[in-house]
């Protein structure tokens, strides 16, 4: 028997902070401002009608509810139990369709693989014990011709000032404790990883985010926060 791609302590804690999720000036607020313009970015870039959508590690829904209400089929999986009795709780609120799962991608790759024309995976592989494996799952799982999307923090000094000691110590953006430094993912090690998955690398860009105009912009900066758009052969 295979050990999930799990770490408990990572579910424990957004377990606990599952009842905020919707709350725009709570503890995710930065997720709510970063929604529109991460939404933007994909959509530029793949027909989220043109076939079914999987969002990996969708936590409370954010980008599956603002996926489905753009036309999209959207399944959204995480292993957080109570981050997803949030989602479908608030999908029935706002009359969106989503299909909540709680599963792996690895676990939902071994009888969906080829079935989603777009895959999304944002903010998340940094929460895992082996991204790649988690990379590897979201290229079986995309069908030929999918788009894929991934979002995560860079390791370096300027991330860790910003993303860790700025958003959880100092301005309060996040719970402290949100983010370990050491999975901190640099581009060109998620960039091997998409390759190693046969998939191709169409863009990286950076996403940067001002916290306290609550602006966020798509960006070349890939310092902190960075997106990559992959493709499937």
């Amino acid at each position: 028997m295979t050990t999930p791609n799990v770490d408990p302590h990572e579910i424990a804690k957004f377990d606990a902070l599952a009842s905020r999720w919707w709350d725009p000036e709570g503890d995710f607020r930065p997720l709510h401002d970063i929604n529109p313009p991460r939404l933007e970015w994909i959509t530029s870039r793949t027909s989220l009608t043109g076939g079914p959508v999987l969002d990996v590690g969708c936590g409370g829904g954010i980008l599956s509810e603002s996926m489905a209400r753009a036309g999209a089929q959207v399944t959204g999986i995480d292993m957080a139990g109570a981050p997803l009795t949030v989602a479908r709780l608030h999908a029935l609120e706002s009359g969106i369709e989503v299909n909540y799962l709680e599963s792996t991608a690895e676990a939902l790759a071994a009888t969906h693989a080829g079935r989603f024309r777009t895959v999304t995976c944002m903010e998340m592989l940094e929460h895992v014990p082996d991204y790649p494996a988690t990379v590897a799952a979201c290229a079986e799982l995309a069908a030929p011709q999918g788009d894929l999307f991934f979002s995560t923090i860079n390791r370096n000094p300027k991330a860790y000032a910003l993303a860790i000691v700025g958003a959880e110590y100092v301005l309060r953006l996040l719970p402290r404790g949100t983010h370990d430094y050491d999975k901190f993912i640099r581009p060109h090690e998620l960039a091997a990883a998409v390759r190693r998955a046969g998939l191709l690398v169409c863009e990286i860009a950076g996403l940067r985010y001002n916290p306290f105009s609550r602006r966020a912009t798509i960006a070349t900066d890939v310092d902190v926060n960075y997106l990559l758009h992959a493709r499937k052969p």
